[in-house]
């Protein structure tokens, strides 16, 4: 019988222990997450029936980079770009880094949308879903501005 108490209590000890450990470790793997919002976003109104532009800017608080795979809209395909040695160029993956920013602005990255099913007017809003490979999509409201807006601040 003391034997079987001395199993138990040591059974106990170990079960604790272990407890403790995982807790303690995923409480910092969360701490490590990408933690992302979007802020600044607009599409010019567009100046053509089949193609338009988009800008954002992603931010990233968390300890993790976070890495855009892919974004959706109902208004029509959409793909992204950068501007590399002054060319444009497709691009299948952006970083957010960690701590950081993404910037999709006039002249560098940037989203295009195109296959448009309509035409965006000023004063709309057209809804994209920014997709992650480790982090949930965000769904943006983007307001279609002047085909001339300029941002105040930001990018």
């Amino acid at each position: 019988m003391r034997r079987t108490a001395l199993l138990g209590a040591g059974l106990t000890g170990i079960l604790l222990l272990t407890g403790c450990g995982s807790s303690g470790s995923s409480a910092s793997s969360d701490d490590g997450k990408a933690q992302l919002s979007v802020a600044g976003a607009y599409m010019p109104q567009p100046v053509s029936d089949t193609m338009a532009a988009g800008f954002l800017t992603v931010t990233n608080k968390g300890g993790t980079k976070a890495e855009l795979t892919s974004v959706t809209s109902d208004l029509g395909e959409v793909t992204m770009h950068e501007t590399v040695d002054s060319a444009m160029q497709q691009a299948d993956r952006l970083d957010v880094p960690a701590h950081g920013q993404l910037v999709f602005k006039s002249g560098g990255t940037h989203l295009m949308f195109e296959k448009l099913k309509h035409q965006p007017k000023q004063g709309q809003t057209v809804s994209v879903e920014l997709h992650f490979a480790d982090s949930d999509p965000v769904t943006v409201e983007m307001p279609v501005k002047s085909a001339t807006y300029t941002p105040k601040t930001g990018h």
